[in-house]
């Protein structure tokens, strides 16, 4: 497939793109559609920062997130890498869908059902995606997709006991959890909200760390 980058500091597509996203926070890309061969595919630009003292780490996400779909590759229920361009963008298939809040029908018990297991099996293949929320999920024709892995962890199989790489899984089916009770209203089961439990340390952690803000608050006010 032929893929097209915009050039360097334009964020003006042609009459054929349409834009899904502008990248207005920190190392947020550009995301478009631009048809490919007569098929539309979704484009992350990192291109603004090209000649820039992030440019590194723009290259790094492009890199990270490149390496985990092609770890996916032919997984229904992650878009296929079409390829990366110049480094600092990459072109993803395009996945028709809704978000789980737009169809009430097709964001039932059953999809997230699907959506539990489609994370568990990531998991198993040592991968935690890190960023599930509404917006990250799309459903397309009754089956869960996840998209943006740009913040996906792959961990070696002689690491996944670590706490932290559980504490990651944990946080990846607590919000599968809490997606579904917000969007269907499906209260978690007693074994599910005792399963969506941080461990102590990561408590104390939380603890810590609002205690350091709200002196540093204080003292700056």
């Amino acid at each position: 497939m032929n893929l097209m980058l915009l050039p360097p500091g334009q964020r003006v597509l042609p009459p054929t793109g349409r834009v899904l996203k502008r990248g207005e926070r920190l190392l947020e890309p550009d995301v478009y559609v631009i048809d490919v061969d007569g098929r539309p595919a979704v484009v992350k630009d990192y291109g603004r920062y090209r000649w820039t003292p992030l440019s590194p780490l723009a290259r790094l996400l492009v890199r990270r997130e490149a390496r985990v779909l092609r770890l996916l590759r032919g997984w229904r229920h992650a878009p296929a890498l079409l390829g990366t361009i110049g480094g600092l963008a990459l072109g993803i298939e395009f996945i028709p869908g809704v978000a789980p809040g737009e169809a009430t029908i097709e964001a039932g018990a059953a999809v997230f059902q699907q959506l539990r297991g489609a994370v568990a099996a990531l998991h198993d293949a040592g991968i935690t995606h890190n960023d599930l929320h509404p917006a990250n999920v799309l459903i397309s024709g009754g089956t869960p997709v996840l998209i943006d892995f740009a913040s996906a962890v792959r961990t070696p199989r002689w690491l996944r006991w670590l706490p932290p790489v559980r504490e990651l899984r944990r946080s990846d089916l607590a919000n599968v959890l809490k997606m579904r009770q917000r969007i269907t209203g499906q209260p978690p089961s007693r074994q599910e909200a005792a399963a969506m439990a941080p461990p102590g340390w990561v408590e104390a952690i939380r603890t810590g760390w609002k205690r350091v803000y709200r002196r540093f608050k204080g003292r700056s006010g």
